[in-house]
């Protein structure tokens, strides 16, 4: 297979031949060929005709990236394994004899057996503001709790919290709180399940911790890092050898699933710190849209956002286009989106797997779905659809963003859950992610009036 892997270049050309030991975090902006360095990293690292040559573990956070990052390269064989974090985890704890067939609890009965929580405590008289709250709430604080490696109410109460303001639950409230957790943990023993998927990360450290034996990967590279949780992070630096190597690569600006962190906590002591300011992906008209973006008031200040440099290639200004009702709109965006792929890549995303699901059936015969079971990347022009989080760390030559309105974003159900203020900032993430998928073209609609998210200065868009 042919790679389509460019090379790199300038800053990226040091960062791939760092020294094959201790711990490098590299931070870049979106477009700054993060996932073409970890692939060459991976690359050099693992070569056996160099000293520090050894197995290497190229890991990122979703499926579809693995299967794309395997195209670019062309091929990727050992001494280098490409998985996504779960497949990790998974073959780990499976090689350890700790994964049962079955003991993993899925989304749908880890939101049931928490809904059953709540509804025994509220039978028992417990009082507390959070019960009010909707399941989803509770299932993204557990979430936190086992994403942070939490096991005593105490830990708990004395967290502190970094960029959760309506969302944050009283001090007060944790003790009573984590009594619940614990109580969806038994439940969820009961119902035979050992692990789900927010804490497989701790079961992997705590096996690591006990085992001598000598490890399987001398280096690991993670690619989208931002989106790994402080266990998941851990976890990975506890599987290289005194004498390996990690190379975290990551984008704060891009993190959609709430993990701030700090190095040491993640188990990443005193890294090196490269940063990538060259845009090489997007054109002057789509970064500064995304600059915008970025510079809005539900982007909250993170000391580790890095500045980009603004990229030198040009093309049109992003089309931010009205429509009448969705039925048009979803009309309109798959003719233009269809016509489009003929030529360049096209991804169609959408914020949740609902919204792509009523899509779908009008979609063209050949349109190739961004999900966990996509087994190969296809080459040339064609038509992409999925979720934002689907397509993290991918790009495409045009990107449609449709149904972008004042009813939708922020999302209701976020706001329901977490506030409006915490589910703007998960909504502009997300916005973000999604305009810095396109290389050259983006095109944003919506149905009423535009979300209130984007920014408002019409000299960003297409007249």
């Amino acid at each position: 297979m042919a790679s389509h892997l460019p090379q790199p270049v300038g800053r990226q050309r040091e960062v791939l031949y760092l020294p094959a030991h201790g711990k490098t975090v590299v931070l870049g902006t979106a477009g700054s060929g993060k996932t073409t360095l970890a692939i060459h990293r991976s690359l050099y690292l693992s070569n056996p005709s160099t000293k520090h040559g050894g197995p290497t573990l190229l890991v990122t956070f979703n499926r579809c990236l693995v299967i794309y990052m395997e195209h670019l390269a062309g091929t990727i064989q050992a001494p280098v394994d490409v998985r996504n974090f779960h497949h990790f985890a998974r073959g780990y704890l499976s090689s350890r004899g700790k994964l049962p067939w079955g003991s993993i609890c899925a989304p749908d009965e880890r939101l049931r057996l928490i809904a059953q929580v709540v509804n025994e405590a509220r039978q028992t008289g417990v009082q507390s503001t959070t019960l009010k709250r909707p399941a989803e709430f509770l299932d993204e604080e557990f979430q936190w709790i086992q994403q942070h490696g939490i096991v005593n109410a105490n830990d708990y109460v004395n967290a502190e919290r970094i960029g959760r303001s309506t969302a944050r639950v009283a001090r007060s409230e944790r003790p009573g709180l984590f009594d619940m957790y614990t109580r969806y943990l038994d439940h969820r023993a009961h119902a035979r399940k050992s692990y789900d998927w927010q804490d497989l990360a701790s079961a992997v450290l705590r096996e690591f911790k006990g085992d001598a034996t000598k490890r399987m990967y001398r280096h690991v590279v993670i690619d989208e890092g931002q989106d790994f949780s402080p266990e998941m992070l851990r976890s990975l630096a506890a599987a290289i050898p005194q004498d390996g190597s990690l190379t975290f690569f990551g984008d704060v600006v891009q993190q959609i699933y709430g993990h701030r962190m700090s190095w040491r906590s993640a188990g990443l002591v005193n890294p090196k710190i490269w940063l990538f300011t060259e845009n090489y992906r997007n054109t002057k008209q789509v970064a500064r849209l995304a600059l915008a973006l970025a510079a809005m008031p539900d982007f909250p200040e993170d000391p580790d956002l890095v500045e980009p440099t603004a990229p030198v290639a040009d093309g049109p200004p992003p089309a931010l286009v009205p429509f009448s009702s969705e039925s048009d709109e979803r009309q309109r965006v798959i003719s233009a989106a269809t016509e489009s792929a003929r030529t360049g890549t096209v991804a169609i995303l959408f914020r949740t797997r609902q919204h792509e699901t009523k899509v779908r059936p009008y979609l063209p015969t050949g349109a190739k779905r961004l999900h966990r079971e996509l087994d190969h990347w296809a080459s040339g022009p064609g038509l992409f659809y999925g979720t934002y989080h689907s397509a993290k760390g991918l790009e495409f030559d045009t990107v449609f963003l449709p149904f972008l309105s004042e009813e939708r974003w922020p999302h209701p159900p976020d706001v329901d859950a977490f506030g409006e203020h915490e589910a703007a900032i998960r909504g502009s993430r997300l916005l973000y992610v999604g305009i810095t998928r396109a290389r050259s073209s983006l095109v944003l609609t919506y149905t009423g009036q535009p979300t209130r998210l984007l920014p408002g200065d019409t000299e960003l868009y297409r007249p």
